[in-house]
C-alpha cells in the first residue's frame, strides 16, 4: 500500500451509525470552566456586537480607519501577518507527498486544518474591513475588475488554495463519515491538490508582498524592497513551520488523549527537524535582508529612531532566533526550540505590522492608530478559530484514531 493512499482500516468508533455521530457533535469534550472560555466568551460575544453595529453604521463606528489610511489592524494583522501563519500548510505537505519525508507524515492533517481554518477567517477578517462586503464576489464572477490587478490575482490564489487545502483534508472528514471509498477517493486527489495548492499558496504569499511594491513613496525606505515579494515568500516558511512547532507543543499537551503512539513519540524528532529548517530558511531570509539593505543604499537611516526599530526586528527577532533553532537543533533542547519559535513569530508579526502600518506613512501628521474595538474583534477572531479547530481536533481523526487506541500500526488515521 502507498504512502499517498494509506489502509482503509477504521476504528470501532467511525463504524457508528451516522446517526450517532451526529447527535455526539455538539456534546461538549472536556470541562468547560476553562481559563481559555472563561476568557474567550466574553471577547467573542462583545465582538459579535460590535459587528452587528460595524455593518449597520459603517467601518468608521468601531475603526480608527479613513479615505487616507483604508487599511488598518484588520488587513495588517489578521489577512498579511495571518496568511504567513498558514505558511506550515503548504511546506509541510510538499515534505511529505513531494519530497517523501515520512517522519512529518503524523502532523499533515492538523496542520493542514490549521492552514484550512487560517485562511477561511482571514479571507473573513478581510470582509469585515470592506466598505461593500457583498462587492467581494466581483473577481469571481467577472464585474469591474482587471486582469492585471494584483488584488485580483491575490484573490483568486487566495480561493483556490482553499479549496486545495480543502481537498487536502477531506478524507479526515470521509473517515470520520464511515465513507471508505470515499475516502479512497478523496486520497486519490491529494497528490495532484498538494502540487496546485503549493504552487498557489507559494504565488499568494508572494503576491502579497508585490501589493507593497506600488507604495513606494508611503513606505519608508528601510522596509521598502523590490525583494519585497520573495522576502514574504521565505519569511511565511519559517513562520509557518514556527507555528507548527508552538502548536505542536501545546496540542500535545491538551490532545494527548487524542494521539497515537507515532505521534506522541515522535513530536521531539519532528520538532528538532523543523528548528533546522527553521535555522536554515531564516539565514537565506537575512541574507536577502542584507542585500536588500546594501542595494537600497539606505544603511544611513539605520542611526535614526526607525533604524534603532529596524535592528530590534532584524537582529532581536529574526537573527536571535535563527541563532536558538541552530542552537536548539545541536543540543536537542524542547525549551530553546519553543522559545526560538516564539521569537521567530514575534519577529513575523512586527515585521508585517512594520510594513503594513507602523512603517506605513510613517511621516504624516496624523498617524494611524487602531482602536480598542478593532484589536477586540481581531482577539475575537483569533479565538473563534481556535475554538472550530479544538471542535474538531476532539471529533474528527486529525491527531489520531478517537477511539482510545494507542496502537502503532500504520492504519489510515495514523498515515495522515
Amino acid at each position: 500500500m502507498s504512502s499517498l493512499a494509506p489502509a482503509l482500516t477504521t476504528p470501532s468508533v467511525y463504524r457508528r451509525p451516522l446517526r450517532e455521530r451526529l447527535a455526539d457533535v455538539l456534546r461538549p469534550r472536556g470541562p468547560v470552566w476553562t481559563p481559555f472560555n472563561v476568557i474567550s466568551v466574553p471577547i467573542i460575544l462583545l465582538a459579535a456586537v460590535l459587528l452587528v453595529i460595524r455593518f449597520t453604521y459603517g467601518l468608521g463606528s468601531i475603526t480608527n480607519l479613513t479615505q487616507t489610511v483604508p487599511w488598518g489592524l484588520w488587513i495588517g494583522f489578521d489577512v498579511v501577518t495571518g496568511v504567513a501563519f498558514a505558511g506550515g500548510a503548504y511546506v509541510i505537505t510538499f515534505m511529505v507527498y513531494i519530497l517523501g519525508l515520512e517522519q512529518y507524515r503524523p502532523i499533515v492533517r492538523a496542520t493542514v486544518l490549521n492552514g484550512l481554518l487560517a485562511y477561511m477567517f482571514y479571507a473573513g477578517a478581510l470582509l469585515l474591513d470592506l466598505g461593500r462586503p457583498w462587492n467581494v464576489i466581483n473577481p469571481i464572477i467577472g464585474n469591474e475588475f482587471g486582469l492585471s490587478s494584483v488584488m485580483f490575482l491575490v484573490a483568486w490564489h487566495f480561493m483556490l488554495y482553499m479549496f486545495m487545502e480543502f481537498v487536502e483534508f477531506s478524507p479526515a472528514i470521509a473517515e470520520w463519515l464511515g465513507w471508505p471509498r470515499v475516502k479512497k477517493f478523496l486520497y486519490s486527489m491529494t497528490l495532484g491538490a498538494v502540487i496546485l495548492g503549493f504552487t498557489l499558496s507559494a504565488l499568494h504569499q508572494a503576491g502579497l508582498g508585490a501589493l507593497y511594491l506600488m507604495t513606494k513613496t508611503k513606505i519608508h525606505p528601510l522596509w521598502y524592497s523590490e525583494f519585497l515579494p520573495l522576502l514574504f515568500l521565505v519569511s511565511s516558511v519559517f513562520a509557518g513551520l514556527a507555528l507548527v512547532i508552538l502548536e505542536g507543543t501545546i496540542s500535545r499537551r491538551v490532545f494527548q488523549h487524542r494521539m497515537d503512539d507515532r505521534h506522541r513519540l515522535g513530536h521531539k524528532g519532528i520538532v528538532m527537524s523543523l528548528s533546522r529548517v527553521c535555522a536554515m530558511t531564516m539565514f537565506v531570509y537575512l541574507f536577502l535582508l542584507t542585500l536588500a539593505l546594501i542595494h537600497g543604499q539606505e544603511i544611513a537611516l539605520l542611526s535614526t529612531g526607525m533604524g534603532a526599530w529596524y535592528l530590534l526586528e532584524v537582529i532581536g527577532l529574526v537573527l536571535v532566533p535563527c541563532i536558538l533553532f541552530i542552537l536548539a537543533a545541536h543540543r536537542g533542547s524542547m525549551p530553546v526550540a519553543k522559545l526560538a519559535a516564539a521569537l521567530a513569530l514575534s519577529g513575523i508579526v512586527m515585521n508585517r505590522l512594520n510594513v503594513s502600518i507602523i512603517a506605513f506613512r510613517w511621516d504624516a501628521a496624523v498617524r494611524y492608530v487602531p482602536s480598542w474595538m478593532e484589536i477586540e474583534v481581531t482577539l475575537a477572531v483569533i479565538f473563534v478559530e481556535v475554538w472550530v479547530f479544538r471542535w474538531i481536533v476532539h471529533r474528527l481523526p486529525v491527531l489520531g484514531p478517537t477511539d482510545g487506541s494507542t496502537s502503532s500500526t500504520r492504519t489510515g488515521v495514523e498515515e495522515a
